[in-house]
């Protein structure tokens, strides 16, 4: 494989490679060496094994993913590919495996890490437990009352403005995800160009090409969830025969189970034993009050994820490119929206949801009833676009494949903002990412006239209905606002209406999230204030109280308890992180930041990612995300998080000429090669003058280098010495690679056709050389060069023509003086060389390191 890897001002890896193939590999190397701790993280939460390393918080996870099969799945999921998407995806893993990091991928890994990373995203399943909940304690009409799906909203944003809203009269197209934010983060910012294509955008660790969110210059997407319900839970009757097997009652009777066990390792605690049951309809998950409950989804029914997809958006020119390419997309369901050059647009839904009965959608369904049987699948909806279209996991084009949505506040806020011009620029947009705008205080504000209030209380209620309802950073109103609405949630839930949904559930504690009852009150506060079950009286009252605790408390700004808490799993020897504070939004704000409930308004879930493509100028696209490209610590790890956290946006370089070459994989034959254990393949190969320049220029110009003579030289002056060095049949230029990686540059000479040979006296048989070697290696391994410098020895003594080998590195570079008498050479006498004095060193034959220890 042959590859390059060049880096922008912010460490982001800009990936070039003759082919899809070599550019597929290059993207798994790259992800391995930019991200190999979270690699780790995400295969071992794939397949199963992150509380081996993580300890007993993830047994409930790896419970699941074992029950749910996961990697089976990814299996035959890989085995169904073309061929074509097979070896692109193996290809990324043998990238991935090259680094050595961690245990090896297999071929299926990226599948795996793809079903398990969406197995409750935006599936929908663990709601239907949560409903059934309401409907068996409060009764059926009760359900839609709280209407918001998961633990958490979603909280994603994306819109697309068209060129007649946008001062170039191209269209832009951009958002934000809501995820949990991690660190490193759940995105990488990335370009992969090749012979076919050149795409930027965000692609997630572990999985080849860019699914989410891409520009390939000619066109643009992004995407955020669907909020699709595509899951079903199943009530199964499960019987034990005599000689051991186990049946499930089905539409036409009794059916086979297929079962197994399996055990996984704790760190500090017991092994686990996992019994595997698997009904016609899907793998059983829970065995709870309602019984067995399986699962089924689109995987289960189809041995397919969707990888098929990935390698066509790469490929994609025009929005009818991106349209097909989505026609192979499994899951998550995601509302997409694409404009390309020439003015096409692209809104649509793009997944598999099953056709069923309305019932499937809400509840676990009865597994032996046929009315409950799929019968293929819902098509895709799409919208045309006037202008303008907005997707912010509300009901737009997505609604006919889901139950719950996401309140319309951001897509109506969105739509609101970019109404206010038409001269729209990329560099605009970050003002509506980042608008703190709260357009559901209205809920909480407009019950504060009535109320019956003691004193302070009342100053807080003027303070409040006077705030202009931005959840600013520095905002202390807004920070009383979330104080009385976190108090209000927290008495109504006290009401004796909710009690039997605090009682314990007898669900596996996987499951606690998504059947809490506080979050489910507060992400559906206006339902269910208007549901009946909570009488007005009840409602004041739990009201005023909480009016009269926030005002009783301290006064503090919003930002000074609204605090970014990320996800991270420290690697060893990386320190913990604490949380970051002066941070603004709230959930229902563009700036969808969403806090805890009770103990802290510390949030976890916000823009993982914000990007911004624009059509008439890839150059003037922007992305941000919110620490940075690199996975462990160091320059890149954390240098975006200040303009994150300021709401800016950094601009996309897509000038080869303004990146810097980071590395290059070489594929080209050797005229020297080795294997040395515990060093790897040496090989010892041509320089290229134009096909190696940005490399060599990178090396010869760094302050390091400057015994080396050229770190004033242009980039134009540094090709042609190698050109013309080229042209000698006395002197020569080599690449010396490491593992088909160049560490070094590498310089023969005749010394009776260079100046060197008229400052001493030239033996028959000698030789001479220049070393210089890549600034990473030789200063991060002690001894690097050391064994180095025996390889070469090798190479140059294995011509039996050649008895001495002669050095003349600048006397004022004590370090090589003193490598060269470590390594046998003997000094000579000091010369004047041009414009540098030189110190020579010999080294004969007979006293070289040729043989390594």
């Amino acid at each position: 494989m042959r590859f390059e890897c060049y880096r922008d001002s912010w460490g982001i890896p800009h990936l070039r490679a003759p082919d899809a193939s070599a550019l597929a590999y290059a993207q798994g190397w790259n992800a391995a060496t930019d991200r190999a701790w979270q690699l780790e993280l995400l295969r071992r939460r794939a397949t199963g094994t992150a509380s081996e390393l993580l300890g007993s918080e993830w047994v409930n996870w790896d419970r699941l993913v074992r029950q749910v099969q996961v990697t089976a799945s990814a299996r035959a999921a890989f085995e169904a590919l073309g061929s074509e998407t097979q070896e692109w995806v193996s290809r990324f893993v043998d990238g991935v495996n090259s680094v050595g990091a961690y245990e090896g991928w297999e071929a299926w890994t990226p599948l795996a890490i793809w079903h398990a990373e969406h197995l409750t995203f935006g599936s929908g399943f663990p709601a239907k437990i949560w409903r059934q909940r309401v409907r068996e304690t409060l009764g059926a009409e009760a359900v839609s009352r709280f209407a918001m799906d998961g633990p958490e909203p979603v909280g994603s944003n994306g819109w697309l403005v068209s060129g007649a809203m946008t001062a170039s009269g191209s269209a832009i197209v951009a958002g934000d995800p809501h995820r949990f934010i991690q660190l490193p983060g759940s995105y990488q910012q990335i370009r992969l160009s090749c012979d076919e294509f050149d795409v930027l955008g965000l692609a997630m660790p572990g999985i080849p090409g860019i699914a989410h969110f891409g520009h390939a210059g000619a066109v643009a997407w992004g995407i955020t969830n669907g909020m699709a319900d595509t899951s079903d839970l199943f009530q199964e009757q499960l019987r034990r025969n005599e000689d051991g097997s186990i049946e499930a009652f089905g539409p036409d009777g009794w059916e086979p189970v297929r079962a197994s066990t399996e055990t996984f390792s704790v760190a500090g605690g017991d092994d686990q034993v996992v019994t595997v049951l698997e009904t016609p309809r899907g793998p059983v998950v829970e065995d709870g009050p309602e019984g067995v409950l399986s699962l089924r989804g689109p995987v289960t029914a189809e041995p397919d994820l969707g990888f098929a997809a990935l390698p066509k958006l790469l490929r994609a020119q025009t929005v009818a490119d991106v349209d097909a390419a989505l026609d192979d997309w499994v899951l998550p369901v995601n509302v997409v929206m694409a404009a390309d050059a020439d003015g096409g647009l692209l809104h649509r839904a793009a997944g598999r949801v099953p056709k069923r009965d309305s019932e499937n959608r809400k509840y676990p369904v009865p597994a032996w009833d046929a009315r409950y049987a799929w019968r293929g699948w819902e098509p895709m909806p799409r919208r045309d676009i006037d202008r303008v279209a907005t997707m912010a996991n509300d009901r737009g084009v997505a609604a006919p494949l889901g139950v719950e949505f996401c309140q319309p506040y951001r897509a109506d806020r969105i739509r609101e903002l970019i109404g206010e011009r038409t001269d729209w620029a990329a560099a605009d947009m970050a003002r509506i990412h980042t608008d703190t705008l709260l357009p559901s205080a209205g809920i909480v504000l407009d019950l504060l006239p009535a109320l019956k209030l003691g004193p302070e209380g009342r100053a807080l209620r003027e303070r409040l209905l006077l705030w202009d309802r931005r959840m600013d950073a520095e905002s202390v109103e807004a920070a009383a606002f979330a104080s009385v609405s976190g108090a209000f949630v927290e008495r109504l839930a006290e009401l004796p209406v909710f009690a039997p949904l605090t009682e314990p559930t007898g669900y596996s504690p996987f499951f606690a999230g998504w059947l809490a009852l506080l979050p489910r009150i507060a992400y559906a506060l206006e339902h269910v204030l208007a549901s009946g079950l909570v009488g007005d009286e009840e409602r004041d009252a739990a009201l005023a109280a909480a009016v009269e605790a926030t005002a009783a408390r301290e006064q503090v700004a919003w930002g000074e308890v609204h605090r970014l808490a990320p996800w991270h799993d420290a690697a060893e020897g990386d320190d913990a992180v604490e949380p970051f504070d002066g941070m603004a939004g709230d959930a229902d704000c563009v700036l969808s930041t969403a806090g805890g409930l009770g103990a802290s308004e510390d949030f976890l879930r916000g823009p993982a990612a914000r990007w911004v493509w624009d059509l008439a100028d890839r150059g003037s696209s922007r992305w941000i995300v919110p620490f940075g490209a690199a996975g462990a610590p160091g320059p890149h790890q954390r240098d975006q998080f200040p303009l994150w956290k300021r709401g800016e946006l950094a601009r996309i370089e897509t000038d080869w000429h303004e990146l810097r070459l980071e590395h290059r994989m070489i594929d080209r034959p050797a005229v020297f090669e080795e294997r040395v254990e515990g060093f790897g393949r040496i090989a010892i190969v041509p320089v290229r003058p134009a096909e190696d320049l940005d490399l060599i220029y990178g090396w010869v110009t760094e302050e390091r280098a400057r015994f080396w003579g050229m770190t004033g030289h242009s980039k134009d002056h540094v090709l042609e010495i190698y050109e013309y060095l080229d042209s000698l049949d006395t002197h020569h230029a080599f690449l010396v690679l490491q593992d088909r990686t160049p560490i070094a540059l590498f310089q023969t000479y005749e010394p009776e056709a260079d100046p060197v040979g008229e400052c001493y006296e030239v033996e028959p048989g000698d030789i001479g050389a220049h070393l210089l070697v890549a600034g990473a290696n030789g200063r991060a391994r002690p001894g690097f060069t050391g064994r180095l410098m025996g390889v070469l020895a090798m190479y140059l003594f294995a011509d039996p023509a050649h008895q001495r080998v002669v050095v003349e590195p600048d006397a004022r570079n004590a370090q090589a003086a003193a490598r060269m008498r470590r390594t046998g050479f003997t000094l000579g006498p000091q010369i004047e060389l041009g414009d540098k004095r030189a110190q020579l060193a010999f080294i004969r034959r007979e006293d070289a390191p040729c043989r390594l220890q």
